[in-house]
């Protein structure tokens, strides 16, 4: 009841009135039963706007923290976590890989929309990076269909790094559900989970129309912060001399 609150009293139509989002391809998500929603992800604000477009929840998996801070900041924070679709990684796994998957079996066997984002880290420069096999083995464990979802402008409207940006009218493209029931059974083949994986991020990548690099994003963004780093020394040291 809270979350419907926060999106359709409170945040919904805040968002709406002012950054007025638009969606394609609301129709190949399922109007009831078990979906995942396999997404990019170029912002914080993704999971903000990717919901707001459909009429039934979204559920996210949250980090743990977000639900056990004590005091009544905690409580509020949980309260809010909580109303805007998201769910504590399960810890009774043995990682929190391994937790994330249990939360999400857990929201698909109930019949709800599970959101994931299978780069796993949001991309630092708006190109789209190799996805993480889990979504593969999501599907093929709970044998649901897979939506590939595209989100363009919110790392306009949010900028990785940064709290706010400027104004753009972000777009949700959902596109066809993809089904691997022909992969039934084949879940730790770690081949068939790279082949299912790999065919969700191209489908992902024709509805966001990003350059793809076939890296893992986390893997990126460390090295991009390394040649950062590496430029600034050398910046430094060209300075020291002339000086």
């Amino acid at each position: 009841m809270f979350y419907w609150f926060l999106k359709w009293i409170a945040l919904g139509p805040l968002l709406r009135v002012v950054f007025r989002p638009q969606v394609e391809g609301d129709d190949h998500v399922p109007a009831e039963g078990p979906a995942i929603l396999a997404s990019n992800h170029l912002s914080y604000a993704d999971w903000l706007f990717m919901p707001l477009t459909l009429p039934r929840r979204v559920t996210f998996v949250a980090k743990a923290e977000y639900f056990t801070t004590p005091g009544l900041k905690g409580w509020l924070q949980k309260q809010f976590f909580s109303g805007a679709g998201q769910v504590p990684i399960d810890r009774s796994g043995a990682d929190a890989a391994a937790g994330a998957m249990m939360s999400a079996r857990k929201v698909l066997d109930a019949g709800g929309l599970f959101g994931i984002y299978p780069e796993g880290t949001r991309s630092h420069d708006g190109r789209l990076y190799r996805g993480k096999t889990g979504v593969a083995r999501l599907a093929l464990e709970t044998g649901v269909p897979v939506v590939p979802t595209a989100v363009v402008g919110t790392d306009v409207v949010a900028p990785p790094g940064k709290k706010f940006g400027t104004f753009t009218r972000p777009v949700v493209r959902f596109g066809k559900p993809l089904d691997f029931s022909r992969y039934e059974g084949m879940e730790n083949d770690r081949y068939i989970l790279r082949s299912i994986t790999d065919e969700i991020m191209y489908e992902i990548m024709r509805l966001s129309g990003q350059e793809y690099v076939d890296k893992y994003a986390g893997v990126a963004k460390e090295e991009s912060k390394k040649a950062d780093a590496e430029a600034r020394a050398e910046s430094a040291a060209e300075q020291k001399k002339a000086s």
